[in-house]
């Protein structure tokens, strides 16, 4: 894989807005754009190379509920790499979702639930599914962060390691939206020991952030970032710059 991770800005939807929550909490949110289409062109024009989208009310309901804004925006930039989560339980969601033109689909809470899903979309939409794994002290939660399992998150990546799933979206959901800096240990061990690429998100807050994962170029593939770019603390374009160097 290359050794120049993307940043990947996230636009959370709730109720049709742009939001951010703090540790997943919904009713801890702070609302950025009441037009998320708006709010994407905004970080395609910083430089985004790849958009992360999260339904949060679909993440609680267990289905899709932003699907016309989500169109929306895959159809505004049809040429950008664009993944969603939240919601996903069903291969016709992701069907939909192709159709609709995001290039990658996370797969979050079924995941946990029901592994050999993960298998399934891997062979319908190959190439194209990556799963989400949410954590807290190392330990998987589902269902939008409300129940803490007693599944490992290492164990989990590594029985998704063979079935063809493009890359791991890992949070740390202590650190979610507080700004408290990313946790590059456990970040960079599960990349490993999981064997597949990783995708960084939870407490990204500046360019030190950043720089702290450089390095890890072998293993992490992206860094998503929401809160850190909407208040400011950290520039995208100096954040990519960085990376490229």
């Amino acid at each position: 894989m290359s050794n120049t991770p993307v940043i990947i800005p996230a636009i959370d939807l709730k109720d049709g807005k742009c939001v951010r929550l703090k540790q997943g909490r919904m009713e801890d949110d702070t609302v950025f754009s009441n037009d998320p289409v708006a709010m994407a062109s905004r970080w395609v024009n910083e430089g985004a190379r790849r958009l992360h989208l999260v339904d949060l009310n679909g993440a609680f309901d267990g289905v899709p509920v932003h699907k016309s804004v989500v169109t929306d925006i895959a159809s505004a930039f049809p040429n950008l790499p664009i993944q969603l989560g939240g919601g996903v339980r069903r291969l016709k969601t992701i069907e939909q979702y192709m159709k609709a033109g995001l290039t990658y689909i996370i797969i979050g809470t079924k995941a946990v639930e029901d592994p050999d899903f993960v298998a399934e979309a891997c062979r319908e939409f190959a190439g194209h599914i990556i799963v989400g794994i949410d954590a807290k002290d190392g330990m998987v939660a589902t269902h939008g962060w409300a129940n803490v399992t007693e599944v490992k998150a290492v164990d989990l990546a590594k029985r998704f390691a063979d079935v063809g799933v493009s890359s791991i979206v890992y949070t740390d959901i202590a650190r979610d939206g507080m700004m408290q800096g990313v946790n590059v240990e456990q970040t960079v061990n599960l990349a490993r020991e999981g064997g597949i690429p990783v995708i960084a998100s939870g407490g990204v807050t500046d360019l030190k952030d950043v720089e702290l994962l450089k390095p890890y170029g072998d293993c992490i593939e992206g860094i998503i970032t929401g809160r850190a770019i909407y208040e400011g603390t950290l520039d995208l374009r100096a954040a990519q710059s960085l990376l490229d160097a």
